[in-house]
């Protein structure tokens, strides 16, 4: 029997099933793009594996992101990365604008290079509270270190986190050493807030500071003096070196004044000139000296135990301040709040109780 009419061709469609109610498309799609997500992460994770550095700045990038999609990706990464880490030592580096931190570090870390150390460098550009802007001009302070196969510099903005560490700066440090970087060498801002928080997440703590600046009144005062392991003295080259010198004796006397340090470690103050590479050798001797005696006393362990229930506690902290300021019901009720306060109908601390008691509820 003949094929006749509108279907005598072998190409007619017959009309389509309508696909089943059960069929969900959005379910079908967000289990595509969660696939493809785990892929990103386990590709990210391989090249961070192989040491590739354009695969750990990526994931740099991605931790630092604040997208709710990117951070639970962070998440995943970290998880993977950890096993990994705390094979390191880190260094905290800081000092006050000016003080050369950059150009050490250059010459620290070539020299660290040099004896065949991985090194990476995280460096932390202050954030404009204006515009919000970064110069990020770290790598281009460092022209030959960057240039080195074995070192890996890092430029992040400060962000509004106190004293312009990095938001993600601990995370950054989990991703370096899975990436095979044996030393992780943190530069503060230097602007008198950070060097808590760096000296929380390092192993020693280097403070760099200037002859005939008046630095050396400043060695009278507590807390950052305290926290230091060495005091380094740079710029003692040319007509500064008798003054350096000067410096050295007058932060040795100050040194003197402060209790023993949990660790039974001595803090020792050297000179240096970062820009001629000399001194640099002597720097790395004294914190190979401190890590020999805080590990064979298991200080070091300690150490980084102490720094994991901080971590803990800080994030804790990150997460909550996070979670209240993107709730919905929070946004509404502080826009209201504010208006009161212009109002002069309320006061800061009033508006303050309102919005924790909203939470609460």
């Amino acid at each position: 029997m003949g094929i006749t009419g509108k279907n005598k061709s072998a190409l007619h469609e017959q009309e389509g099933i309508a696909q089943p109610d059960s069929f969900n498309t959005a379910a079908a799609q967000k289990l595509m793009q969660n696939r493809k997500k785990k892929q990103e992460v386990m590709q990210l994770f391989s090249g961070i594996q192989a040491g590739d550095k354009t695969a750990l700045s990526r994931s740099i990038t991605l931790i630092e992101s604040t997208a709710p999609h990117h951070q639970a990706q962070a998440k995943d990464l970290i998880a993977l990365c950890l096993p990994l880490a705390n094979k390191s030592q880190r260094i905290g580096i800081t000092g006050v604008p000016g003080v050369g931190k950059s150009t050490f570090i250059e010459a620290f870390g070539k020299l660290l290079t040099s004896k065949n150390r991985k090194v990476a460098v995280l460096a932390v550009d202050p954030s404009s509270s204006i515009s919000k802007g970064s110069i990020l001009g770290d790598k281009t302070r460092m022209e030959e270190l960057v240039k080195d196969d074995n070192a890996f510099i890092r430029p992040s903005a400060s962000g509004d986190s106190l004293g312009g560490v990095a938001r993600k700066t601990r995370e950054t440090i989990i991703l370096c050493e899975a990436a095979g970087f044996d030393t992780i060498v943190i530069e503060t801002v230097g602007v008198g807030q950070s060097e808590t928080t760096v000296h929380s997440m390092t192993d020693f703590f280097l403070l760099l500071k200037l002859a005939g600046a008046g630095d050396e009144l400043q060695g009278i005062k507590r807390g950052i003096m305290e926290m230091a392991d060495t005091i380094v003295i740079n710029k003692a080259d040319g007509e500064n070196v008798r003054a350096a010198k000067l410096a050295k004796v007058e932060f040795n006397r100050a040194l003197h004044l402060y209790p023993p340090k949990e660790s039974d470690w001595t803090p020792k103050t050297l000179t240096c000139s970062a820009l001629q590479n000399d001194g640099i050798q002597e720097v790395y001797d004294i914190i190979a000296q401190y890590i020999e005696q805080t590990r064979a006393s298991d200080y070091f362990q300690h150490k980084r135990n102490e720094q994991n229930k901080f971590w803990l506690l800080q994030t804790i902290e990150s997460q909550l301040k996070t979670g209240f300021y993107s709730n919905p019901k929070i946004k509404e009720e502080l826009k209201k709040q504010l208006k009161l306060i212009e109002e002069n109908k309320t006061t800061p601390f009033e508006a303050a109780e309102v919005l924790i008691k909203s939470t609460i509820k």
